[in-house]
Formats: C-alpha cells, sequence, structure tokens
C-alpha cells in the first residue's frame, strides 16, 4: 500500500516526503564512514622526538596510495584482457595523477633536517622500506617479479607472503597489452613483437588506440623511476652513505633500483621509429 502524503494544515496541498540523506537522514556520520578513530589511532611514535609523526604519517599515507595503485592496476590490467582499452586508459589517467602525488610527497619528508632523523632513527631498526609488500607487489604487477624476494622479507604476515605469491603467479601489465596487441590480430611472439609494436607506431591511423595505451604504459613506467629517483635523492639528503636501516647498503642500493624499467621493449621501440 502507497504511503499516504503529509497534508499541510489547512490545506490541501501535500507535503514532501522527509528528508533521508544528508544531515536530516542521520545514517551515517563523515568520521564513522571513514573510521577515523582508527585511522588516527594508528601513528604510535616509539621515541620522543617531535619529527617521528610526520615519518610515520607519510609513511602511512603511501601505504593508502600503494592500496589504492594496486586496485587501479589491477582494473587497468584486467580492462586491456577484456578489450576495454578506452576503460583501460581512463584508468591509466588516474594511476598516473596518484603517482605524481607520490612524487610531489617526498618534499614533505624533506622538511625534516638530518639532525631531527638522526633523533629516532635508531629505533627504527630492522624496519625498513624494503618490507612494504605493497609496493612489493606494484612490482610484481608491473613486471618486475623477484621471486627471491619471498625468502628475503621480513616480518611478513602468512597473509602477505601468499599475495605476493598470487602477484608472481598472475598476469602483469605487460601480459595484458600483449593480449590487447593479439586481439587486434598482431603478432606477440619474443621474434615478432617488435615488428608488431612499430606497426602500431607507424599506422596510427589504425593502432591509434594501442599506441596511446602504450604511452599509458609508459608514463606509468617513467612516474615509477622518477619517484624511485626523488626517493634516493631523499635518503641521501638524510643519511648520505649510511647503510639502511633494514640492512641495505642504503642509497646505493636505492640509486641501482633507479635503473629498472617495467617496459624495457617500450623503450627499445624508440631506436627502431
Amino acid at each position: 500500500m502507497a504511503a499516504t502524503p503529509h497534508r499541510r494544515a489547512g490545506t490541501g496541498d501535500a507535503l514532501p516526503p522527509p528528508r533521508s540523506f544528508g544531515e536530516d537522514g542521520g545514517r551515517l556520520s563523515y568520521g564513522a564512514y571513514l573510521h577515523l578513530s582508527d585511522l588516527l589511532a594508528q601513528q604510535d611514535p616509539q621515541s620522543g622526538s617531535d619529527d617521528e609523526l610526520l615519518f610515520i604519517t607519510v609513511h602511512q599515507v603511501y601505504e593508502l596510495w600503494f592500496k589504492l595503485l594496486l586496485h587501479e592496476l589491477e582494473r587497468a590490467r584486467d580492462a586491456m584482457m577484456e578489450g576495454a582499452l578506452w576503460r583501460a586508459r581512463h584508468l591509466f589517467r588516474r594511476i598516473h595523477a596518484v603517482e605524481r602525488v607520490l612524487v610531489d610527497q617526498v618534499q614533505v619528508l624533506e622538511t625534516m633536517t638530518p639532525q631531527d632523523f638522526l633523533e629516532f632513527r635508531s629505533v627504527l631498526a630492522p624496519a625498513s622500506g624494503f618490507q612494504s609488500v605493497q609496493f612489493r607487489e606494484i612490482e610484481f604487477i608491473s613486471g618486475i617479479k623477484d621471486p627471491a624476494y619471498l625468502g628475503r622479507v621480513r616480518g611478513a604476515s602468512d597473509a602477505e607472503i601468499a599475495r605476493l605469491g598470487r602477484r608472481l603467479a598472475e598476469p602483469t601489465l605487460w601480459d595484458a597489452y600483449l593480449t590487447a596487441l593479439s586481439q587486434r590480430g598482431l603478432a606477440v611472439s619474443d621474434e615478432e613483437i617488435m615488428e608488431s609494436l612499430l606497426a602500431v607506431a607507424r599506422d596510427r591511423g589504425s593502432h591509434d588506440d594501442l599506441w596511446e595505451l602504450a604511452e599509458d604504459l609508459l608514463t606509468h613506467d617513467e612516474t615509477a623511476a622518477l619517484w624511485r629517483m626523488r626517493h634516493v635523492q631523499m635518503v641521501e639528503r638524510q643519511i648520505g652513505t649510511k647503510s639502511g636501516t633494514g640492512g641495505s647498503s642504503g642509497a646505493p642500493y636505492l640509486r641501482g633500483r633507479t635503473r629498472v624499467h617495467f617496459f624495457p621493449l617500450l623503450w627499445e621501440l624508440r631506436a627502431w621509429l
């Protein structure tokens, strides 16, 4: 049975139904939706240094961005494999925007002086960014798969190890791009892939969507490299040549990682054009 409309006193005009959204609805608050009480209780400095809160906050925010990136990279990969290249391109615009935030966020850490960092750096050991499971997942889904990492990561839970194992087994972004090429009738064997990439590059009229998607992959690769470079510069600015808290060589290890490419064939393609 339909609800009887409210009527204004002394008139026959129906009143609008009660509002059930926003402040009037009262079903959900900003803090409850975002679990702010839990979120803001997760910063737990281990020293008396004022700057440790900055250090913790920035790294926790990085992990939140990593979570979003993994979500969007998965969606972009799946869209490519389904042939929905327009959706993949839309998602890559978001991915690139987040990655630019990651690069810019380094300058927040650089407001901390080396002296400030040294006040609490000793209490961090053996914790290290090397142990970021989500960052390694981003590398795995982007094509840099390192099975040996599973034996080197310290403090990872069984669930995190299982996630890494799943990333090792599942298709990468490059696998998805090759699927998109093959759906267009282009060869993707090791011997023929460069010819197919050249065909895409030289016939934009027929393959512009594939070309632009390759450019999106390259921008993901390039922006990730920019983040790694900014990160190592920040580390050098903070600790110079000291070893990392997790036992790595520190800045020299990180600088070696700046030469990593997710999609080496897309970089090599430039030499063949």
